[in-house]
């Protein structure tokens, strides 16, 4: 049962948006601009606000964002760090996996990989309370999908 507390306290959600943007490259032109706009928000709190929470990051690296529009054209929004094929790729020094997965190996990646990879993902909202080992052996079955083959030490 919620408390009053809460229920005065919601507001209500006019769209949620998802967005992949550059970090730091959060600009008013499109993607950004055009999915914003719709709902009446602020670009440009929205672009410094981003930029500033990713600039951690190099900039070609791509930011999933999570955007809640609420219909008081106020917004809330959440920063996922890069998909893990993103960061295998970039581990790999590949541009895409394998065509034939489990016949045809595309890279070789060492567990070492692996587990900087889950250190990272591990700061995300949806896996902060996962397990790195939970992580690893997620993060490897999607390594196996692309064709890259993960080994205790590179030859």
């Amino acid at each position: 049962m919620s408390t009053l507390k809460e229920i005065l306290t919601r507001r209500p959600v006019a769209a949620t948006i998802r967005l992949t943007v550059l970090a730091g490259g959060a600009r008013p032109a499109p993607p950004v601009g055009p999915a914003l706009g719709q709902y009446r928000l602020n670009l440009m709190a929205f672009c410094k606000d981003f930029n500033a929470r990713t600039q951690k990051y190099k900039p070609d690296t791509p930011m999933a964002v999570t955007i809640t529009a609420f219909k008081e054209n106020t917004f809330e929004f959440t920063v996922k760090s890069p998909s893990v094929t993103w960061y295998l790729k970039k581990a790999a020094g590949i541009e895409s996996g394998s065509s034939r997965p489990g016949h045809v190996v595309a890279s070789t990646l060492t567990f070492k990989h692996i587990y900087e990879i889950a250190k990272v993902k591990q700061s995300d909202p949806y896996c902060q309370y996962m397990p790195l080992e939970s992580i690893c052996k997620s993060i490897i079955g999607t390594a196996n999908t692309m064709g890259i083959k993960v080994v205790k030490e590179l030859d």
